[in-house]
């Protein structure tokens, strides 16, 4: 393992965000809610963060994990995969795009374990370029407040194997997979046919699953149990 300790070493990207504060500071801040290293390990491995840095520097910091976990956060700029900008859409959050994007070319390149949690899901769907629906109602409740929803695995994949019966999840999002990306399938829906996972099929070799709800805001620890067994 990248870190010789016995456990896997799990790298989670963060948001980098202007005005922070805390204490007496305000000041432009790397964030990373706690659930994210909470999940990771509570499931077994180390986190580290890896806040935004240049694109070219993505595959060393890869190369020094046992596995990637691309995080939630703002919506993916429009542009990334060929559609204008819907009024609903949220403001771009550029260099966390660029850094996101390498850092999961160089995992897909190097077949580092990769789980990307909503919006690291669509950027994953985005990287192989696939689209997304700009507003989804429904999928959210009020701002700052996770809802829930049912899941439904897809018999015969990744997650259905690690999640066999259908759930109730923690959600916050108003955007979705359009189009899928090359190579992807679609591994659990919600009751409305919105893509709530998709991954790679395993046959290729890599552990590479996105999930479209929030796992760090729950109990169930199936999913990155997964990741974590695959960096292991």
């Amino acid at each position: 393992m990248a870190n010789g300790t016995g456990r896997p070493l799990i790298g989670v990207s963060t948001y980098l965000e202007a005005g922070t504060r805390w204490g007496v500071w305000e000041l432009e801040a790397v964030l990373l809610p706690a659930g994210y290293p909470r999940l990771v390990q509570r499931a077994g491995a180390l986190a580290v963060m890896l806040p935004p840095d240049a694109p070219e520097h993505a595959a060393s910091a890869v190369a020094r994990l046992d596995g990637l976990v691309i995080a939630g956060g703002p919506d993916v700029e429009p542009a990334r995969y060929g559609a204008e900008r819907d009024p609903r859409t949220g403001p771009p959050a550029r260099e966390r795009d660029a850094w996101e994007l390498a850092l999961i070319e160089a995992a897909l390149g190097a077949g580092v374990p990769l789980l990307g949690i909503c919006r690291g899901m669509q950027l994953l769907n985005v990287a192989l370029g696939g689209s997304l629906v700009q507003h989804l109602p429904g999928h959210a409740e009020a701002p700052g407040v996770f809802g829930r929803h049912a899941v439904k695995p897809v018999p015969g994949t990744r997650y259905a194997a690690l999640v066999p019966e259908e759930t109730s999840v923690p959600t916050f999002h108003h955007q979705a997979v359009e189009r899928l990306g090359a190579g992807l399938v679609a591994s659990a829906y919600a009751e409305d046919g919105t893509v709530e996972a998709v991954e790679l099929p395993s046959a290729g070799g890599r552990w590479v699953l996105g999930v479209q709800w929030h796992p760090e805001m729950g109990q169930d620890l199936r999913v990155m149990r997964g990741l974590v067994t695959a960096a292991g």
